[in-house]
């Protein structure tokens, strides 16, 4: 895996004097069925959620309100995409370091995942992920 597989999924938009509305389902637009939904809130504004990979899952991850960073690391490079639409999401698929920063005050954060929480799926520290990753 790498960043040629990471993309910014533009979400459907329908467009509306009272309000937008996105919305995502399973077989839409997505590259996976959703098996779990979680969200970050109340992140101080400018505080960091450390990081982690995974083995097997992937994800959407969607600024819901307010905006932050994405920081990826495939074990060579590290790139960072800015996230502040909620009409926006971007595809991070397994085995890439990942890193939520720069939260601005009372964002949110919309986490789909392609399976169910598993903690054997974590990988929790930066080394060992680029080990895991050079085997």
């Amino acid at each position: 895996m790498g960043f040629e597989n990471v993309k910014l999924i533009n979400l459907p938009k329908i467009c509306d004097p009272r309000g937008n509305l996105s919305v995502v389902e399973n077989g839409g637009v997505l590259p996976f069925k959703i098996a779990r939904a979680y969200w970050i809130y109340d992140v101080p504004g400018g505080e960091k959620r450390f990081g982690h990979a995974f083995k097997c899952q992937e994800e959407i991850i969607i600024a819901l309100s307010g905006s932050f960073d994405i920081v990826l690391n495939d074990g060579k490079e590290e790139r960072k995409y800015h996230m502040a639409r909620s009409y926006y999401g971007l595809y991070i698929p397994n085995m890439m370091w990942r890193e939520l920063d720069n939260f601005s005050t009372n964002a949110v954060t919309l986490v789909l995942s392609s399976t169910p929480y598993n903690p054997d799926d974590y990988i929790e520290d930066l080394d060992v992920f680029k080990e895991y990753i050079a085997k």
